[in-house]
């Protein structure tokens, strides 16, 4: 999304993480936008990814050959370095938290709301619901990718 413009890349694979997925995501929607000079927002909803990527854990894995601190290999190594080679593209990139699977119906809504702008960013409330209206869609296009992969194979994962 930037401006009027908007573009959606949708996909899936089976037997797979929501890490896997959301790092993949990441990864696509950077490779699709060309002007390296704009900012980035990266809106996510794992832990692990966005701390990866904002609190530089990339830099201690590489130089620890890819090692996270307690000296296991680190998950999703090829899958980190592509993204990375994406990141290093951009002048200026950003990350948010936003709370996965919460609709703008839910009865917490104000305190995610207030939360949100605490900890990551002040927008307005219509921002907000903005925000939540394209990661409800998001979960509804897995969703859709997973009842057809069951429809196409009998059952999630064979």
């Amino acid at each position: 999304l930037y401006g009027v413009h908007e573009k959606e890349i949708s996909g899936g694979s089976r037997n797979t993480t929501n890490n896997i997925m959301e790092m993949t995501a990441m990864l696509e929607g950077l490779r699709a936008i060309k002007r390296t000079d704009l900012p980035v927002v990266i809106y996510g909803d794992s832990a692990y990814v966005l701390n990866g990527l904002k609190e530089r854990w990339y830099e201690t894995w590489r130089r620890n050959g890819w090692k996270t601190s307690a000296k296991t290999p680190v998950e999703n190594r090829e899958l980190w370095e592509k993204l990375l080679e994406q990141v290093e593209r951009f002048d200026s990139i950003s990350y948010r938290k936003i709370k996965g699977h919460l609709s703008t119906q839910s009865p917490t809504l104000e305190k995610w709301y207030e939360k949100y702008c605490e900890e990551e960013e002040e927008v307005s409330l219509e921002e907000f619901l903005r925000l939540l209206t394209n990661n409800a869609r998001v979960d509804k296009l897995a969703s859709e990718f997973a009842l057809k992969l069951q429809d196409d194979s009998g059952s999630i994962g064979e």
